[in-house]
């Protein structure tokens, strides 16, 4: 699913025009994204929780030329899902 079936999905579901499942979904995706900027958590009970993780600095290898490399500390988001979804994929 790309985020324009999501957007019909979403109105199908909500009884909301195209247009306003639209506003709705990119408010919530931008959203989710300001809180992980801060560094905050959202937790979405049922469905999951995103996060921001540190994975720190480490040595990896130039596979064209073998050499060892030192690849930058940085941010990256994990999600985990909930009880709910996790059932629901099963």
């Amino acid at each position: 699913m790309n985020k324009t079936e999501l957007i019909s999905a979403v109105a199908e579901k909500s009884g909301l025009t195209k247009a306003d499942a639209k506003k709705a979904v990119e408010a919530a995706v931008a959203a989710v994204t300001e809180a992980l900027a801060k560094g905050d958590k959202v937790s979405l009970i049922g469905f999951g929780t995103f996060a921001v993780a540190e994975k720190g600095e480490r040595t990896g290898i130039n596979p064209r030329t073998k050499e060892a490399i030192t690849i930058a500390a940085r941010k990256s988001v994990k999600f985990k899902q909930g009880a709910e979804l996790a059932e629901a994929v099963k």
